[in-house]
């Protein structure tokens, strides 16, 4: 098996961004949770469209880190790493939340950025364990 030292360092780089660009969908989506909270005590109008907005958010660094992992994926194809987390809520669940604040809505959205958070919690954890990987490879191959 050769092992190109270049590739390693290139897949080290992109993995590395993908862990930057996570942990700012994570704060977004910190965010927004906190925001729901907020929006369940009966924030009101405002609070749900600024935690809106930090799902918007967190939805396009969403986008930029599932790019990015196709990208690291082209560079280790022997190193599955699954593509990202999606942060999902439907117009219908959206226009429900802003339209209808009420608690049910409410904590309809505030389900959707639980399990985000968690798929990015995962996602995290299999980009780091590819970093430790390409580490140990460099060690195994002297690269």
């Amino acid at each position: 098996m050769s092992i190109d030292a270049r590739e390693i360092q290139e897949a080290r780089v992109v993995a590395k961004e993908v862990l930057t660009l996570l942990g700012e969908v994570d704060r977004h989506l910190k965010s927004a949770r906190n925001w729901g909270f907020y929006d369940m005590l009966g924030g009101g109008l405002l609070s749900s469209w600024i935690k809106h907005g930090k799902i918007d958010k967190a939805e396009a660094l969403l986008r930029r880190v599932a790019s990015k992992l196709q990208r690291l994926q082209k560079e280790l194809s022997d190193v599955y790493v699954g593509l990202g987390p999606q942060v999902s809520i439907s117009g219908f669940e959206r226009f429900m939340d802003i339209a209808f604040d009420n608690i049910i809505s409410d904590w309809m959205v505030q389900s959707k950025i639980h399990d985000s958070l968690a798929q990015v919690a995962r996602v995290r954890a299999e980009v780091e364990q590819v970093l430790r990987t390409l580490d140990r490879l460099e060690r195994e191959y002297g690269n």
